[in-house]
């Protein structure tokens, strides 16, 4: 049988972007993740997916906790940070305000929507591997409650407050080949 892509069924997906972040072993890192979703509700699970060429895969292999942010249409160049420089060149993190969270994984000073995930475990994949979060922690809710929609547009109408997602930072060349 020959082998068939998934092109054709991407190609019409626009989902949002997020930054994960990481330390252990005295090391920390964090990259561009466009390959994640909730995927339990009771209980409450999330699954991020992380390339295995990245630096950020390798020290999550040692991690016990993992900081998922959201990131807004106005903070492309923080995309571009995460998804554009590789950890194995540039210390991200220490470009970018951030504080440890009670557990200790990294949280990004400039994302306000966050959570802090216990690896409960990992799913092999291909050339990612996706880490199974139980949240533990989690940054306060967005000023204004929200429209209710759900596109991140929390005040109805500003384009800034919408989410990056993957049509928004198409223009970012990886860091590592994908």
């Amino acid at each position: 049988m020959p082998e068939t892509g998934l092109d054709a069924f991407t190609g019409v997906l626009d989902g949002p972007m997020y930054v994960v972040t990481v330390a252990a072993g005295g090391e920390r890192a964090g990259c561009l993740v466009g390959f994640a979703s909730q995927c339990s509700i009771r209980p409450p699970r999330f699954v991020v997916w992380l390339s295995t060429a990245n630096r950020t895969y390798r020290v999550a292999r040692g991690a016990t906790y993992l900081t998922v942010h959201v990131l807004r249409r106005d903070q492309h160049a923080l995309a571009e940070l995460f998804g554009g420089e590789s950890g194995d060149q540039v210390d991200k993190l220490a470009q970018v305000s951030w504080w440890p969270s009670g557990h200790g994984s990294p949280v990004l000073a400039d994302v306000r929507t966050w959570f802090v995930g216990r690896i409960e475990g990992q799913i092999e994949g291909g050339d990612h591997v996706g880490f199974l979060l139980a949240p533990v922690e989690e940054g306060p809710p967005e000023d204004g409650g929200g429209d209710g929609n759900g596109d991140g547009d929390e005040d109805g109408g500003g384009a800034d407050a919408r989410l990056l997602r993957y049509s928004d930072a198409d223009d970012i060349p990886p860091g590592h080949p994908a």
